[in-house]
């Protein structure tokens, strides 16, 4: 028996020793801050410490409510794709949103300093770059909400990214499109019954992309509504009798396709 127990820790400590088993690898978390504009950013960064060189980044850019635990959640996922993750800070200093009028408040006041939102964005992106275990060359960022109309807008503006991906987010431009602008690669995950993104928005931004010469899709997802892929999104809407909801079949299947959609912009 002693000789049976004495030839198995020799085989975990092998394992150990040597990396070769990918239980042991392990997604890093941790809060970060940066600053944009004299202001400090309350940001998350996620990676995978067995993951060895430099590997794409990806920014995370939160939904009305601020930077919280949904987009920390998101950020570690994408960590456990290989990628080094920030979920970024939009409104400074960890802000966030209790109530939907403080939430509408925060996130229109930025949209309307769009150049402030532009700032954060870069000081965002500019960190991330700056990571040891990023590839400065191949960025991307991924928005919820409010921040798939962030990474929308910041892709209409020739942001120097390979792809954006926007989950339920709004099409509304700050500053449309224009030939030859748009570096990105975009797409766009959309809940077919979302009250919040009407059909003649869809039809616009559509028509946006396509006279722009944007390398875009467009994914609609039957039966979802707003916020379908955060699992707090349905009593958040029967707080505050708004037509929120979770739909666990288009998260997954819009997590899937937004992997084929990184894979696809990062070559790998």
């Amino acid at each position: 028996m002693k000789q049976i127990l004495a030839g198995l820790i020799s085989v975990v400590f092998v394992v150990l020793a040597t990396g070769l088993s990918p239980a042991y690898a392990k997604v890093q978390g941790k809060p970060v801050d940066y600053t944009a504009q004299g202001v400090v950013m309350k940001g998350y960064l996620a990676y995978d410490d067995a993951v060895k060189g430099k590997q794409p980044g990806v920014l995370v850019v939160h939904e009305w409510w601020g930077h919280n635990e949904f987009a920390r959640k998101r950020a570690r996922m994408l960590a456990e794709l290989g990628y080094t993750a920030l979920a970024v800070d939009m409104y400074g200093d960890g802000k966030q949103a209790m109530h939907p009028d403080d939430a509408g408040k925060f996130s229109g006041e930025l949209m309307k300093n769009f150049d402030v939102a532009r700032a954060r964005f870069l000081a965002a992106m500019d960190f991330l770059k700056k990571q040891p275990t990023v590839d400065p060359e191949r960025i991307a960022a991924i928005g919820y909400c409010f921040g798939g109309g962030v990474v929308l807008n910041m892709a209409r503006q020739g942001m120097d990214l390979k792809g954006v991906a926007s989950f339920h987010g709004s099409l509304a431009a700050v500053k449309p499109a224009e030939p030859g602008m748009v570096k990105a690669k975009v797409i766009v995950f959309n809940g077919a019954d979302d009250k919040f993104v009407p059909v003649e928005q869809i039809e616009a931004f559509k028509k946006e992309m396509t006279d722009a010469n944007v390398d875009f899709r467009f994914i609609n997802y039957p039966g979802a509504i707003h916020s379908f892929t955060n699992p707090d999104a349905t009593a958040l809407g029967k707080k505050f009798n708004l037509p929120l909801g979770y739909n666990a079949e288009a998260d997954k299947k819009s997590w899937e396709e937004m992997k084929k959609f990184l894979d696809t912009i990062f070559k790998k």
